[in-house]
């Protein structure tokens, strides 16, 4: 698809905390073709959007106070009602780290961690619609959230906004990885835009819950040669899957990303 507009629940946005955001939005221009609009007023604390196609399609910024650390890749769901959304985020286990707070008329952020630990946003939008193009070059793959606890985030994500766990293979069996515990997150359109893995064996145990933003490129092997030439690192060169071509990588400052391409035929 190329036009996006996200339904409820699914993911609206991502942005990158950088300890060097001139830097770093150097490399992502280089290796995604993208461009950066000019420095918002003040009040946005530096805070600058990435765009492609003309349209934005993430966000960087400085590192903030007491923000968690640095060099870390954040996605946001779509909600039409962030002060119900924090409820519901400590209803279902969760924790409320930034209660609702309007970003001037561009929308009203959340952010928490769910009841594995994992780190997410919400975005109420305003002016700020999120990206608005999916699965064209430098523009959204996929979303995935690596669970420590499965089974609890699929009870997080079904209470807090509604989507509709479709488990692959054997869900929540505690005995089985990757792919037989892997659950995508249906929304109401019937259509889903991430998904949840049991990463308990996949990580050692000091590695929390996280969210991986994957974005999507037309050739992943020389997409992977350019993470090198830009001062990046390779962690998993292009590995072809039934879910299409994906590798993984991480920016000069460390900051962790996976990219997709689709299967041959799609």
């Amino acid at each position: 698809m190329a036009d996006y507009s996200a339904p409820i629940g699914a993911p609206t946005w991502f942005d990158l905390m950088s300890e060097d955001p001139a830097a770093a939005a150097g490399f992502y221009c280089g290796l995604f073709g993208w461009a950066v609009e000019a420095p918002p007023e003040e009040e946005f604390g530096g805070y600058q959007n990435f765009t492609k196609n003309g349209k934005r399609v993430a966000g960087i910024s400085p590192v903030m106070e007491d923000a968690g650390p640095p060099n870390v890749w954040s996605v946001y769901l779509h909600t039409a009602d962030a002060a119900a959304t924090a409820a519901a985020v400590d209803a279902a286990g969760g924790s409320v780290i930034v209660p609702p707070m309007a970003i001037g008329d561009e929308g009203t952020m959340l952010f928490a961690l769910d009841s594995a630990g994992a780190a997410i946003g919400f975005w109420q939008p305003g002016a700020h619609l999120g990206f608005t193009e999916w699965g064209t070059h430098g523009t959204p793959y996929w979303f995935e959230c690596h669970s420590k606890s499965y089974a609890a985030s699929l009870d997080f994500y079904r209470a807090v906004t509604g989507v509709r766990p479709q488990e692959v293979g054997t869900g929540g069996d505690p005995d089985a990885v990757g792919p037989d515990a892997y659950a995508q997150l249906m929304t109401a359109d019937g259509d889903s835009y991430s998904g949840i893995m049991d990463s308990v064996k996949l990580f050692p145990s000091e590695v929390p819950s996280f969210w991986q933003v994957y974005i999507c490129v037309d050739d992943v092997a020389a997409t992977v040669d350019r993470v090198a030439e830009l001062g990046g690192k390779v962690l998993m060169g292009g590995e072809d899957t039934p879910f299409g071509t994906l590798a993984s990588a991480t920016d000069p400052f460390g900051a962790v990303f996976a990219l997709g391409s689709p299967p041959a035929g799609m």
